[in-house]
């Protein structure tokens, strides 16, 4: 596979400045006709440049240039200096290419998953933890916490390669087609066993090289490389094996349904948002902040009060904090008040799981969860029946030991792989070690026993 090359019409010794102009250009969205409002220099001008047609433009020109590409310091003096030589080495091209290697850019602020975030970043970051799988039910924010940890990981200086799964949406801006989102995608290839991706092992290599060719990082040919909604059952632990083996420095998040359960795996269990039970307090929870946020989006013109605020957090305790879950419920206010909505939710929460603005797939939550429940063993659906009539959805060991009649440490396990399929939460209210079955869950259980 090839990092980066030339336009094909491109004379060999004037391409990579050309290379550069259009990457930088690609990286942040704009069309030559745009980069030349934006630059004031000629359409004509931006596309023999590109072209390799003008070996040698003027100091001013690739001022305006960079400028309008809006590049920081380094990038700004690699073309400059590419500007001055009508030439590169290739070896630079591809450095650039991969300190350009970054993570989609999400939308939309991340809310309340500070703790989650700190931890990822530091383990990957430090190198402590070099393959971090994030579990936990469809809906939960694995993704956006994804991307979160990603960014802080590139800001800190290492390259982050994406790779998207099969089904996976996120409101993020993804990066152009360039090289190195086709570098992830070869790497998640070659994690499948797929037989041509061979080839990514030295594309790789020679990408990582390129870094430490200028020193660029402490740690030899360190990045991120992120597989988004990886279905861990089709990845090749062998070839994993392999590629930690060649490539110290990479470091692999994973985020999927389940865990890979692979040696050296460090499983990171995703809960949903905190969501207190109001007469506890906390009207900051993570949870109602994200309410609000958005409350803002569907309906700019409420202002909370103080009933509101009670509504918003009382919503948000019943649907258990899970993000998809309140995003739904949220967009019902396009159609109904708070209290309205606060009275449906304590009645029968299952209508509000269909997001209003999610036209055809606006169901798509309760259909993942009941995709999720139908993948446990038989005994385990019937247990989360029974759990779903003890004190609304919360219950202890006990109760499980009671329910199961199984001993102590087998109902322990047995907690263990429902809080890895993210059916249940644990429940701080009151002090205790007790646990709640989803809100959607219970939602999507009911509406698979009432087929």
């Amino acid at each position: 596979m090839t990092l980066s090359h030339p336009p094909q019409d491109t004379p060999a010794t004037t391409a990579p400045l050309g290379s550069l102009i259009r990457g930088h250009r690609l990286r942040i969205g704009l069309t030559q006709r745009e980069l030349a409002d934006l630059s004031t220099i000629s359409v004509r001008a931006i596309r023999d440049l590109e072209k390799g047609k003008a070996q040698r433009p003027r100091t001013d020109t690739v001022r305006l240039m960079a400028d309008a590409l809006r590049l920081g310091p380094r990038a700004r003096a690699a073309l400059e200096a590419a500007a001055r030589s009508g030439s590169r080495a290739d070896g630079d091209v591809r450095r650039l290419s991969m300190e350009r290697a970054a993570p989609p850019v999400p939308l939309y602020p991340l809310v309340g998953r500070d703790a989650e975030t700190g931890v990822l970043v530091e383990e990957l970051g430090s190198g402590a933890e070099r393959l971090v799988t994030v579990v936990g039910l469809s809906g939960v924010g694995k993704t956006r916490l994804a991307l979160e940890a990603a960014a802080r990981l590139h800001d800190a200086g290492l390259p982050v390669l994406w790779h998207y799964g099969d089904g996976v949406t996120a409101d993020c801006l993804r990066p152009d087609h360039e090289p190195m989102p086709q570098l992830a995608d070869e790497c998640a290839r070659f994690l499948r066993g797929g037989g041509a991706s061979e080839e990514v092992l030295p594309a790789l290599a020679d990408a990582l090289a390129a870094l430490d060719d200028d020193g660029g990082s402490s740690v030899r040919g360190a990045a991120v490389l992120v597989l988004d909604g990886a279905d861990t059952a089709a990845l090749d632990f062998g070839r994993l094996s392999r590629l930690l083996r060649a490539f110290p420095g990479l470091r692999l998040l994973i985020t999927g349904e389940r865990p890979w359960s692979v040696p050296g795996e460090r499983l990171f269990l995703l809960s949903p948002l905190e969501a207190p039970d109001p007469a506890a307090g906390h009207p900051d929870a993570p949870a109602v902040r994200f309410f609000l946020s958005q409350l803002r989006r569907v309906r700019p013109d409420i202002v909370p009060d103080e009933q509101a605020l009670a509504d918003v957090a009382w919503i948000c305790h019943r649907l258990d904090g899970h993000p998809a879950a309140l995003g739904a419920a949220a967009s019902w206010l396009t159609v109904c008040d708070l209290s309205t909505l606060r009275n449906i939710v304590d009645s029968d929460p299952a209508p509000l799981l269909d997001h209003l603005a999610g036209g055809p797939d606006g169901s798509r939550l309760q259909v993942r969860v009941s995709r999720t429940l139908a993948a446990l063993p038989a005994p385990y659906r019937a247990l989360i029946g029974d759990l779903g009539e003890v004190g609304d959805g919360e219950f202890l060991l006990q109760d499980v030991v009671r329910l199961t009649g199984r001993p102590l440490p087998e109902c322990g396990r047995l907690i263990r792989e429902l809080l890895v399929g993210g059916v249940i939460r644990t429940s701080a209210d009151g002090g205790r070690s007790a646990f709640r079955v989803l809100c959607v869950v219970r939602a999507a259980a009911g509406a698979t026993a009432g087929v």
